[in-house]
């Protein structure tokens, strides 16, 4: 009896494992950075450094952001000329105008944040990992 009871746990759990395998499969990564990394082609020319890594796509940066918002809702988001600006808690989407469609960056928040700091300081950094301190009077002293 107890064979048999050990043996339906197990079934049990391999029918889950393979239902969550099929999913990522399927539905992609389960996260930001792994929406990007399954949805678009890799361009390692256009890298910045070792911390952003480099996509494309064809579609403007306006329709590659819907893309990607649609799929993972960032924390924060800043939109101007320059481009599309995404933050989650861990990584930055930076999605930037090309001749040919948009390159897509991909970087840990941590660097992101520093780089992008004149463009989106006053919209980003109220988050986990920020380097930015926050608050009312005296706070982050």
């Amino acid at each position: 009896m107890t064979y048999r009871r050990w043996f339906v746990v197990g079934l049990a759990f391999a029918v889950i494992g393979a239902l969550v395998a099929a999913f990522a499969i399927f539905y992609g990564s389960f996260s930001p950075r792994g929406y990007v990394e399954d949805h678009y082609g890799r361009d390692a020319g256009r890298d910045i450094g070792r911390e952003a890594v480099a996509y494309t796509s064809a579609g403007t940066p306006s329709h590659v952001a819907k893309e990607i918002t649609d799929a993972w809702q960032p924390a924060d988001q800043y939109v101007d000329g320059s481009g599309v600006y995404l933050r989650y808690d861990d990584d930055s989407v930076v999605i930037l105008p090309i001749a040919t469609g948009s390159v897509i960056l991909l970087e840990p928040l941590r660097t992101a944040y520093p780089r992008y700091h004149s463009t989106v300081g006053s919209y980003w950094g109220w988050g986990r990992g920020s380097t930015v301190r926050g608050g009312g009077p005296g706070a982050g002293k």
